[in-house]
């Protein structure tokens, strides 16, 4: 990682036993049986019922030059692109900056409204992150890439040690099952840089060392 100044960041939210979803997640409910309504809307409370509290963090999601995710966050579809779905984000995408979602299944790149382009990758992490890195320093890869999720993409580049920073967003209840953040991820070396406890959320952020 060294000889560059543009970080490989994580941010994901999740409960107190490290699930970032629950069971069972379907088009109608995305994050499953998360405690709520199925939309997200208990883990990601602190967003929404608190923006100002947690204005730094929530101003951090978007601060980055590009973006990865994978297809299971990016939409319910499986298999073939049989239908048009241009992620749950609307015409409007919050990101402003190329996304690249990883997926087995060949797509063009679709451009939204407000900068935002997602491009579809198909030959894996590594040439995913190469990819984000360059367009995130648009060509000299100085700009830092944020893995948004879901937790089995980020499992994927912990597992690779492709990751400079993990940013957690912790919240104080449990799941018990679901999707789960370090599932099948080797022992890892964690420096803390910072922690913030706010209303409903614990702030916490790691460089990963090793």
């Amino acid at each position: 990682m060294t000889g560059r100044t543009g970080r490989v960041i994580c941010d994901i939210t999740i409960s107190a036993d490290g699930y970032s979803a629950g069971l069972d997640q379907t088009e109608e409910r995305p994050f499953g049986d998360d405690g709520g309504d199925g939309t997200g809307d208990k883990l990601h409370a602190w967003m929404f019922d608190h923006p100002d509290e947690n204005r730094s963090e929530i101003d951090q999601l978007a601060a980055a030059g590009a973006f990865i995710m994978g297809r299971n966050m990016f939409g319910p579809l499986r298999g073939e692109w049989d239908r048009q779905w241009n992620g749950w984000w609307g015409d409007n995408p919050p990101f402003h900056a190329p996304v690249f979602v990883l997926t087995h299944h060949p797509r063009e790149p679709q451009p939204m409204d407000g900068g935002t382009t997602y491009h579809f990758v198909t030959d894996g992490i590594v040439s995913a992150l190469a990819q984000a890195r360059a367009a995130a320093g648009d060509g000299d890869g100085d700009g830092d890439v944020l893995i948004l999720g879901g937790a089995t993409t980020i499992n994927q580049y912990l597992t690779a040690g492709l990751i400079d920073e993990l940013r957690l967003h912790i919240v104080p209840f449990t799941l018990g099952a679901g999707t789960r953040l370090f599932e099948d991820v080797p022992p890892l070396k964690l420096e803390q840089v910072k922690s913030r406890p706010a209303t409903q959320v614990t702030h916490l952020t790691y460089r990963v060392l090793s």
